[in-house]
C-alpha cells in the first residue's frame, strides 16, 4: 500500500529524531555493561522473501548463537544479560529497527521478520504470508506479547515453538494478511504500546474468536506434551 509506505518513511524518520536520546543512552548502557557490539545483526525475511539484515540492540552475551541462528531460549536464560532483560521487556531492543523501516526492509506493522532456516517448516500456502513487508509489530506480536512467559514454563523451548507456536502464529499473520487496511495498521500500533501496558486485550486485536481461542489449546499443552 502506497500510503503505508509514505507513513512509514514520515514516522519512522520521525521516530529516529525523536526518540535519538533514547537510542544513544540505551547504547551507551549496553556498552558499558558487557563485552561486545552494541548491535545484534541477523538475517530475516520479509516482502517476496527477500533476505535482509535486521537490527536489535544487543541483550545476550556474544559467546551465545555466535552465528546468529536465532536459537530460542527462555526469557531467564543467564545467556540474557541483565539490561538485556529490561530493554527485551519494554521492546527497547526494537528501537534500531526504525533504521530497517526507513529504507523499507520492514514495516510498522505486518508478521514478524522469519530467519531463512525456518522457512523450511513452511508449506507453500504458508509462504503467502510473505506478500506484504515484515513488520516491528503484528496480531500475533501481541498476542504473543507473553512469550518469553510461556518459554520459561517448557524445557525445549526450539521444540515448543517450532511445533506449536510458529504454526500458529502463520495462521495469525494469515487473519493480517487478509484484514489489513491502513487505518488497522494505525490501531494495532497503538494498540502494540497499550499491550505493553496491559491495556488492550485479544480480543480487540483478533476478531475471530475460533481462531483466538486455539492461543489457549497451545497453553494447556505445557506440562503436559512440553
Amino acid at each position: 500500500m502506497f500510503l503505508k509506505r509514505i507513513f512509514d518513511i514520515i514516522a519512522s524518520l520521525v521516530g529516529i529524531i525523536v526518540l535519538l536520546p533514547v537510542i544513544l543512552i540505551v547504547a551507551v548502557i549496553i556498552k558499558l555493561t558487557s563485552k561486545g557490539p552494541v548491535l545484534f545483526k541477523q538475517r530475516r525475511l520479509t516482502l517476496n522473501m527477500k533476505e535482509f539484515t535486521i537490527y536489535k540492540f544487543r541483550s545476550m552475551r556474544t559467546d551465545f548463537d555466535k552465528d546468529a541462528k536465532g536459537i530460542q531460549v527462555k526469557g531467564s536464560s543467564s545467556a540474557i544479560t541483565p539490561i538485556g532483560k529490561i530493554i527485551r521487556k519494554t521492546k527497547l531492543d526494537e528501537l534500531p529497527q526504525l533504521f530497517n523501516i526507513l529504507v523499507g526492509d520492514m514495516s510498522f506493522i505486518g508478521p514478524r521478520p522469519e530467519l531463512p532456516r525456518r522457512l523450511k517448516y513452511y508449506s507453500e500456502k504458508d509462504k503467502g504470508i510473505f506478500k506484504v513487508r515484515s513488520g516491528i509489530s503484528s496480531p500475533a506480536s501481541i498476542v504473543f506479547s507473553d512469550e518469553e512467559y510461556l518459554m520459561n514454563q517448557v524445557k525445549d523451548p526450539e521444540k515448543f515453538y517450532i511445533e506449536q507456536i510458529m504454526p500458529y502464529k502463520i495462521k495469525l499473520n494469515f487473519y493480517y494478511v487478509e484484514t489489513r487496511n491502513f487505518w488497522n495498521d494505525i490501531y494495532l500500533i497503538i494498540a502494540t504500546f497499550l499491550k505493553i501496558l496491559n491495556k488492550v486485550d485479544d480480543n480487540s486485536i483478533v476478531k475471530d474468536k475460533k481462531l483466538l481461542d486455539e492461543k489457549q489449546k497451545i497453553v494447556n499443552r505445557i506440562g503436559v506434551d512440553y
